[in-house]
């Protein structure tokens, strides 16, 4: 359910609510942008992750790329996103999706 949730949520640009067990073993849930799932750019090991936009951070939007076993859960919320609110680099995205110039 969590890789169908986080393709539809990318397809239909839904903001989702994301589950998931923190590096100090805490469960958080946030308010995120689905971006991507693939090899991480930032990390050494290259491993597949989930790529998002955390929104409610306390500490502020950013970056949030979980590994596949630290998400319990996706949500879709039904609340759409404009890609152009938050894509400000061009992208070189894994997974295929129809954002126009966001793509």
């Amino acid at each position: 359910m969590i890789k169908k949730n986080f393709r539809i949520a990318v397809n239909e640009k839904l903001i989702v609510r994301v589950t998931y067990v923190t590096n100090d073993s805490r469960i958080l849930t946030r308010k995120c942008v689905p971006f991507d799932f693939g090899p991480s750019r930032k990390f050494k090991d290259k491993s597949d992750r989930y790529h998002f936009q955390d929104l409610d951070s306390p500490n502020g939007k950013h970056p949030l790329s979980l590994e596949p076993k630290k998400v319990i859960k996706v949500e879709l919320t039904g609340v759409n996103f404009d890609p152009a609110n938050y894509i400000k680099w061009k992208p070189n995205w894994f997974m295929k999706r129809n954002w126009g110039k966001y793509s």
